[in-house]
This record gives structure tokens, C-alpha cells and sequence, in this order.
């Protein structure tokens, strides 16, 4: 026996059959005076020190693949299943209007169970003015739903799938599916419930029938409606409806005839919630009462899962759906207070059957309540299938070309055929009552997201967001917030489960990394969010060590040349800085250097860098650098670093100086990369940092001059090698060791580098450098005016790799 809808247990009646009670239903650059061609890309990262440097690398990582190289689809099957069911092309599609497709469906859900059977129990316990209360209360939040919904389906193309498609389509289809998928399957066990609720009443009319045949007899009759085409679903709910209408005239019959035996002095207003005379123990109270109430008001999704079945949807779906709330809710109203005049509050609570035990011809009623279980389980089973359809269409749900097939006719048979199966099952069961409150709370998850999409929408404030029907921003936060109220009224230890639940599918369909055929406004938000970011960086002090990264600004003339420094990019920035490419045109083809460094981009993105390009065409190397700093001057995520190989002919050499020269006056690091020809980056086990000798004045400060960027560059490096990372230098005077040692042993503490060790020699730099301990990686510092002669013989003489850093001043090794 179906002791409960989908919310809050019902309390059994002493003298009538106990009846399922329905719960929530269904549905179911900046610019610069040298021309910038700006590829629509992203920032930059990295870091430095004191000393000289060398020339091209060979150090040579796998050439970058272009993650946007896919092979595009040419399956036009495959095609026409991935879009909206409008752009599909299916001649033989039947499209609905407003009255048949969202109206019908969607009055028909909410004049249902709850209505015949409970609304005289909650007028017997809240009074008329409670009652009435509880009823307006449970309509002003599906109102604000509707609307919301109403609003935001008027600013989309929407698909199949209704509050799915809705979702999907603004906030990524990852959430889509999140709330999607557990409503499909709460929208197919809602069948099973209804089925059950029908047979309930078919054995209170016919009590030799077996139960389980009466069920799968209903069902098989359910199914081969829905099987046959959502036309002939429809052309059945019409009579649903006129039985429903017969009911409604019995009890305007009857209270023409005189069942209004009391007057309104003699009605309670407010009632006791005494719960029935079987538990007396357990007293109601107004919450209860609402949690069982509230169920009837929340099938405003029957209509709105025809979406794809519209002829035009955004018309249909808010006319028709706010035109059945305000229906229903007249409906309501007037029977509320038929009942408080025609029965007394302890006919009201004892009696589940009141309505029809007052009604003028009580099979009339009967019949209605029959019909109104028989069709809300009828559109649940039609908008189930839709609802898997389109996840199919999409890829959300597994075998989804299988699910997305639609009949000639436009039907979605494939979807249908697993929505009986599941259905099939569930009612071998036997027994839904354990999961029923859970089905409510999938529903009640819906609505709060399609709220908070349009609240996100209207918050953001885009100009994509026009909707034909606008509402206030109040409207969608009381519909969020009213839905996640219900949720938690109603069973709070359920809701927390059902939002686990949701969670749980999204991040596992945020893995699959799904591919959605339209726009949604995550980017949006994402845009918004750095807006306001940015806005609150440039309210705070100019200096922020602690909030510093690497940010790379890296020249490149030709796409190929970055080869040999891709890993060593990628280990400077990873995992939270950024690499920002500058295109150097010399030949006056920017658009070829555009399309190299779009796969250069995509190569960097593959491994999580934050990677961004610009093509610049303004003149030389130098003048270009410059225009390119110069014009990220502005940006959010600015370059703090320029990143430099070797140069390779005395021109280059006195570019870079003028590059060095800009680099100071804008407050940008500079990190000059010097491969060695042979060794390239070894085994990158070890690091060493240079640090000139300061005798005799070794005490330490958070001012250490141009050494913060090269401990952070090697700090950097030995944590994305695992390597450990050396602090080197060498005194003249050997009497100054003791006092070395320890100053290179406090800057270690102080700027916390683990795996970190101090080794100071005694002799001359130029005698020492040699016999200091070997690294895979040297590090120094680089001079304003550096002597590229000096920075070979380094090299050499340290048989590695070396890296010649400059400080910016705006970093700190201390923070």
C-alpha cells in the first residue's frame, strides 16, 4: 500500500482505505601605437637573479600536439542526433500548441491526488484560513518557478527535455546532467507510483481484483499510449480531462444543493492539527500539513517536458504553464472553502474520502480521481522518455546514439523501450515507500536550479540575456529559495541525500569533458567573476609578494624555435602561472605566425598553463618586445617575467639590451634562458643558485637585492623536478666562510625552501665556479648591461645549462 506521495508520510485514516498521496510531480587587449593581431588566447608567468648568459637549446621535448586537430564529424546521423529536436529533421514530427501540449498535460498533474484525497485532511487540521495559508504558500513558490522558468524559455532556442535542456543550456551541460539524470529516473519511478495510486482506487471500486495483474494491466495500457505517440497520449488526457471536469461540476452539483450546511461564523479558521484519532500521540503541526500539501503544487514541469514536441515553445510553455498554475490554484482555493462549509474539521480528518463522500454523484468523483492518477502517471511516462532522449542527444548518458534515435514519426521509441524496462522493475518491487521522499527532492532539485539559472542570468547582467517575459530579480530568489525551503521542511535527512546525489553526477560527468553544441553562460560567470577580480586587484597596494606567480612574457619569431625551451616554459609556469606568446612578424605574414602559435597555445593548454598569444607587427625585435609590454601593461594577468634564449648574432645582442633597458622601466623581471649545447637540462636533479659575494656585510633583510627572483625561479624548478636546490657562493677572504654559511643558511629558513642546502667556497668566483659541486641547472644574476662574452664562458665553465635572472622589484623570496 502506498502509504505517502513522494514528501512527508501521510497519516493513516481510520475509516477509509489509505490512498497514495501525489508528491511533486513530474516533468519532470589592451591596444598599443604597433598593430596587435590578438589571438583569443590567455596570460603569461616565470622568474630570476644576478649575473650573465648563452644560446639555443638542446634540450627538445615531443613537438606540441593541436588538441584542436580533431577530426570533425561526418556522420550526419551523428549530426542531426546531437541537435535540438526543432533543427532535427524529421518531416513526420506532430508539434503541439499551448492548450494540448503544456496546458493539459500540466493542470493535470496538479489537480491530482492530493487534491481528491488530502485537501479535505489539511482543511480539518490547519482551518479554513490555515488551509487556505498552506495552499497559497505552496503556489507562490511553484509560481516563482514557473515564472522563472516561463521567463528564461523565452531567451533560448529550446531543445527536447524541458527543465533538462533549460539547465543545460545555461549552466553547461555537465549540470544539466547532474540534475537530469536522477530526475529521469525520479520521473520513471513516479510512474510506478501513480500505477500504484491507480490501483489503490480501482480496488476500493473492484476489491477481488488480484493487485498485481491490476497493476500490470495499467501499465501495459500506460505504455502502449505512450508508445504509440505522444498525439494519442495527449487525445487520451483530453477525456482525463473531462472526467476531471465531470467531478468538478459533481461538487458544484452538490453545493447548489445545499451541502454548504454551515455558515462561515461557524467554520474554524485556524485549526488545531490534531493529526487523526488513530495517532492522537503525534500531533500536526502547520509544517507537516505543508509538507503534505506542497507535492500537489509542483507539476508545472509535465508541460515543459514537451519542449522539443512544440510548435513554438517559447509562447506555449509560459502561457501554458502560468495559465494551469492560475487555474489550479482558483480550483483549490473554491474547493477549500466548499469543504470547510459542507463537512466539520473531524469529518475532514478522519475521512480521506470526504470529497467524494459530499460530492452531488460520488462515481463522478470517483472517476476524476482515477483519471487524474491515470494521467499523471501518462505524462510522467511521455516526459521520462524526452527527458533520456535529449541526454542522449547531448552524450550525457552511456549508449547515447541508441537513446538519441528518434522514430520517423519523431518519436523518441529507443528511450521509451529502457523508460518501461526501469518502470517494468520497479513495479516487480512492489514497494516504493522508502524511496518516494527522494523522488520529491529530485524533483524540488530541479526547480531550485532552474532558478538559480535565471538568477545567475539577471545577476550577471549579459546582453544576451533579453528574455521576452522579464521578471523581477526577487521572483527567481524566492523560487530558489522557496524549493530548497520545501526540500528541507519536508525531509531534511532526504535532501542532503538528494544533494549528494546530484553532486556526485556532476563531477563524474565533469570528467568526461562533454561537448555541448550551443553556448551556455558558465563563461559568463567566469568573466563576471574576473571582472569584479580585477576591480578589487587595482583597489590594493601595487606591491603584493605573496600574491605573486610567474607570468611569462615570451618573444617568439618562429613557432619552431620554442622547441627546445617547451619543458622548461612549462616547469617555470606550472601549475599556477601563465605563458604570454608575443609574435614577432619580421616578414610581414602574421597571419601564418597566428595559425603556429595557435598550436603552440593548445600544446601549453594540454598541460594546464595558462596560455595566451599575440601577434605584433611593429617593426623589430626590439620595438615589437617593447609594444608588447607596453601594451599588457593593463592587463590583469601582466607579465612579470620576459623570457629570453640566447641571442645568436651581435644584432640580437643589442636588442636585448634595449629589451632589458624597457623591461627595467616597466617593472618586469627578465630571465635569460642559455642552453648548453651538449648537456641541455641533464637529469634535473640538481639546482644551483649563485649568490655574489657580500663581504664583509652579510646580515639578511626582506631587501636582498637582485636575488628574489632567481631563488624563486629555483625554487620553482626543484619543485616541479623534485630536485634539490643549492644556494652557492664563494668568499675571497676565508675568514668570511663562517658568517656566508650562515646567511646562506638563514635565507633558506626564512624563505622556507625544503630539500635546500648551503655551500660556500673560498676561493675567487672566476676560481671557484669550477670546482664548485656540478647541477644540472646554473642559476645567476644578470646585469643591466650584460656581457654576453661572460655569460658563453659561464657556460662553459660550468658545463650546464644556465639561467641569468633579473629582479623587477616586485617580488620577494621572503614572503
Amino acid at each position: 500500500m502506498v502509504s505517502h506521495e513522494y514528501g512527508a508520510p501521510l497519516p493513516a485514516s481510520p475509516s477509509s482505505p489509505q490512498r497514495p498521496v501525489r508528491g511533486a510531480q513530474f516533468a519532470t587587449g589592451t591596444g598599443d601605437p604597433a598593430r596587435c593581431h590578438c589571438s583569443t588566447k590567455q596570460p603569461i608567468a616565470a622568474a630570476a637573479m644576478t649575473a650573465p648568459q648563452p644560446d639555443n637549446g638542446a634540450e627538445t621535448p615531443p613537438a606540441p600536439s593541436n588538441p584542436d586537430a580533431q577530426a570533425a564529424p561526418d556522420d550526419t546521423a551523428e549530426m542531426d542526433a546531437r541537435m535540438t529536436p526543432e533543427e532535427a529533421p524529421i518531416s513526420g514530427r506532430k508539434k503541439f500548441g499551448t492548450f494540448g501540449g503544456v496546458f493539459t498535460p500540466t493542470v493535470l498533474t496538479i489537480l491530482g491526488v492530493i487534491m481528491y484525497l488530502r485537501e479535505g485532511w489539511i482543511i480539518g487540521n490547519a482551518g479554513l484560513l490555515g488551509g487556505l495559508l498552506i495552499i497559497t504558500l505552496g503556489f507562490a513558490i511553484t509560481l516563482c518557478t514557473a515564472l522563472a522558468m516561463s521567463s528564461i524559455t523565452t531567451n533560448i532556442r529550446i531543445g527536447a527535455g524541458g527543465a533538462y535542456a533549460v539547465i543545460a543550456q545555461s549552466l553547461g551541460l555537465e549540470v544539466g546532467g547532474s540534475v537530469g539524470i536522477p530526475r529521469y529516473l525520479s520521473q520513471a519511478f513516479a510512474v510506478t507510483m501513480y500505477v500504484f495510486g491507480f490501483r489503490e482506487g480501482w480496488l476500493f471500486v473492484f476489491p477481488s481484483h488480484p493487485a498485481l495483474l491490476v497493476d500490470i494491466a495499467t501499465f501495459a495500457t500506460l505504455y502502449g499510449i505512450a508508445y504509440v505517440s505522444a498525439d494519442f497520449a495527449i487525445r487520451v488526457q483530453y477525456l482525463i480531462m473531462a472526467l476531471i471536469g465531470a467531478s468538478l461540476v459533481s461538487i458544484a452539483a452538490a453545493a447548489a444543493t445545499g451541502s454548504m450546511q454551515y455558515g462561515l461564523g461557524e467554520v474554524q479558521l485556524w485549526g488545531d492539527f490534531t493529526g487523526t484519532p488513530a495517532d492522537p500521540t503525534r500531533p500536526n503541526s502547520f509544517w507537516i500539513v505543508f509538507a503534505v500539501f506542497f507535492p500537489a503544487t509542483t507539476g508545472i514541469m509535465a508541460g515543459a517536458n514537451m519542449s522539443g514536441d512544440l510548435k513554438d515553445p517559447k509562447r506555449s510553455i509560459p502561457v501554458g504553464t502560468l495559465a494551469a498554475v492560475g487555474v489550479s490554484f482558483v480550483i483549490y482555493v473554491v474547493l477549500a472553502v466548499w469543504l470547510a462549509l459542507s463537512a466539520t474539521p473531524e469529518e475532514m480528518v478522519s475521512s480521506y474520502t470526504v470529497m467524494v463522500d459530499k460530492a452531488y454523484w460520488p462515481p463522478a468523483v470517483l472517476a476524476g480521481l482515477l483519471g487524474a492518477t491515470f494521467s499523471s502517471a501518462l505524462a510522467s511516462l511521455v516526459g521520462a522518455g524526452r527527458i533520456l532522449q535529449a541526454m542522449g542527444a547531448h552524450r550525457v548518458v552511456p549508449k547515447a546514439d541508441w537513446l538519441a534515435h528518434l522514430a520517423p514519426d519523431g518519436e523518441p521509441r529507443h528511450s521509451m523501450m529502457v523508460t518501461g524496462a526501469i518502470i517494468f522493475a520497479s513495479l516487480m518491487v512492489r514497494d516504493l515507500n522508502a524511496i518516494a521522499p527522494l523522488i520529491t527532492m529530485f524533483f524540488l532539485v530541479t526547480y531550485a536550479m532552474i532558478c538559480a539559472a535565471v538568477l545567475i542570468e539577471q545577476g550577471l547582467g549579459l546582453v544576451s540575456f533579453r528574455p521576452r517575459l522579464r521578471i523581477p530579480i526577487w521572483v527567481s530568489f524566492l523560487g530558489l529559495a522557496g524549493s530548497l525551503l520545501a526540500m528541507f521542511i519536508i525531509n531534511p535527512t532526504v535532501s542532503v541525500v538528494a544533494l549528494v546525489v546530484t553532486l556526485g553526477f556532476y563531477v563524474i560527468l565533469a570528467r568526461h569533458q562533454l561537448d555541448a553544441p550551443f553556448e551556455d553562460v558558465r563563461s559568463g560567470m567566469f568573466v563576471a567573476l574576473a571582472e569584479w577580480a580585477a576591480k578589487k586587484v587595482t583597489e590594493l597596494p601595487t606591491m603584493q609578494e605573496r600574491a605573486w606567480k610567474p607570468n611569462l612574457l615570451v618573444p617568439v619569431e618562429q613557432s619552431s624555435a620554442l622547441r627546445g625551451s617547451f619543458l622548461t616554459l612549462q616547469d617555470l609556469t606550472a601549475p599556477q602561472g601563465s605563458v604570454k606568446i608575443v609574435g614577432l612578424s619580421p616578414n610581414g605574414r602574421p597571419d601564418v605566425l597566428t595559425d603556429q602559435l595557435d598550436t603552440l597555445t593548445a600544446a601549453f593548454r594540454e598541460r594546464d598553463i595558462f596560455t595566451s598569444a599575440t601577434v605584433i607587427d611593429a617593426g623589430g625585435f626590439a620595438e615589437g618586445l617593447r609594444a608588447g609590454m607596453q601594451a599588457l601593461r593593463g592587463a590583469f594577468f601582466n607579465p612579470n617575467i620576459v623570457f629570453l634564449r640566447m641571442p645568436t648574432s651581435p644584432e640580437r645582442e643589442a636588442d636585448y639590451r634595449h629589451v632589458i633597458a624597457e623591461a627595467d622601466r616597466e617593472n618586469v623581471g627578465t630571465l635569460l634562458y642559455a642552453p648548453h649545447p651538449r648537456a641541455a637540462l641533464g637529469q634535473r636533479q640538481t639546482i644551483n643558485v649563485w649568490i655574489r659575494d657580500r663581504s664583509p656585510d652579510w646580515r639578511i633583510s626582506m631587501e636582498i637585492g637582485n636575488l628574489d627572483l632567481a631563488l624563486l625561479t629555483g625554487y620553482k624548478l626543484s619543485q616541479n623536478w623534485d630536485a634539490q636546490m643549492r644556494l652557492v657562493t664563494a668568499v675571497a677572504d676565508p675568514d668570511q666562510q663562517g658568517t656566508a654559511q650562515d646567511f646562506l643558511e638563514k635565507l633558506i629558513d626564512l624563505g622556507r625552501f625544503p630539500d635546500s642546502t648551503a655551500v660556500v667556497g673560498t676561493d675567487p668566483f672566476d676560481a671557484y665556479i669550477k670546482a664548485a659541486p656540478q647541477a644540472d641547472l646554473n642559476i645567476f644574476g644578470l646585469q643591466p648591461e650584460p656581457d654576453f662574452d661572460t655569460i658563453r664562458r659561464l657556460v662553459d665553465q660550468t658545463d650546464s645549462t644556465c639561467m641569468f635572472v633579473r629582479d623587477s622589484g616586485r617580488e620577494s623570496a621572503l614572503a
